[in-house]
């Protein structure tokens, strides 16, 4: 496979697979939507040059209508004998939408969220989860693999139907680890007992490992998934389980949790600050 990228999307992830990928020898050019350069990635001044040098173009960005708006953008001029990977956290319904666009302007599409973050983009360790043509997965693998493992989940809304699923659980594992932190500190616990025999048991996901030293220290500015976005995530898992039959009410506290984090001021901070949130200060009696 000989093609030039064309990545858009230069926020944290973007840009980080960006680097991933040019790193290893392929041709990237990026694009943002709101304009920045890149130390060692050239960039398009608009979707239109993108087009023009990219063959394949990988999106990055926020939500379902960013999405909608740089396909839209790009019209059938910039979308015609494309390929269009999309690694944007959104709905499958939303994933099937934009593939119908993608595929009436003549291009070709392929869901792939990814699980993991910056340090996994860095090292080519992500988890890309795969929905589309088989196909068209085989003939992307060596592109895929570039940044990690790539799974195919089925067609069209699959990939993006696991991306929820895990992230969900993002949200819930580490809500669920922060009352028993917080309880466990509350009752003088120790904390290393706790976590060695935790780590002994079923009951244990690396996770709680990898976000424990952010609660413990209270540290939360370096984020590579924010809090704003787990949000945005949970709102999608939750829309998109409840039109399946599936019960969603316990996420509506987590929700809550989230909102009440963003508005502390946590938003643009590690997901892990959720914390803060559960495990609050207490009133002092005099």
């Amino acid at each position: 496979m000989n093609t030039t990228i064309g990545v858009i999307g230069l926020g944290l992830m973007g840009t980080a697979m960006a680097r991933r990928l040019a790193q290893s020898g392929w041709a990237v050019t990026g694009y943002n939507r709101h304009p920045r350069e890149i130390e060692d990635i050239p960039t398009a001044a608009n979707l239109a040059e993108l087009a023009d040098r990219a063959e394949t173009l990988w999106l990055m960005v926020s939500d379902h209508k960013a999405c909608r708006e740089v396909i839209d953008t790009l019209g059938e001029a910039g979308v015609r004998d494309h390929v269009v990977i999309n690694s944007s956290t959104i709905a499958p319904s939303e994933s099937a939408e934009i593939a119908r666009r993608v595929e009436a302007l003549g291009g070709e599409y392929l869901e792939a969220p990814v699980l993991g973050s910056i340090p996994q983009a860095q090292s080519g360790t992500l988890q890309l989860l795969l929905g589309g043509e088989a196909d068209l997965v085989e003939r992307l693998d060596p592109l895929l693999r570039t940044l990690g493992t790539p799974t195919h989940f089925g067609e069209i809304r699959s990939g993006a139907g696991a991306k929820l699923a895990f992230n969900q659980l993002i949200g819930s594992l580490t809500a669920a680890f922060s009352m028993s932190l917080g309880l466990v500190q509350r009752e003088g616990v120790d904390v290393d007992k706790f976590m060695a025999t935790l780590r002994e048991s079923a009951l244990y996901a690396p996770t709680f490992d990898k976000k424990l030293d952010n609660m413990l220290g209270h540290s939360f500015e370096k984020a590579n998934f924010p809090l704003k976005h787990l949000l945005k995530d949970i709102r999608l898992f939750t829309q998109s389980a409840g039109g399946q039959g599936i019960d969603t009410h316990l996420l509506i506290g987590l929700q809550h949790v989230l909102e009440e984090g963003i508005y502390a001021g946590h938003g643009n901070h590690d997901y892990s600050s959720l914390f803060e949130s559960i495990v609050r200060e207490q009133a002092t009696t005099h």
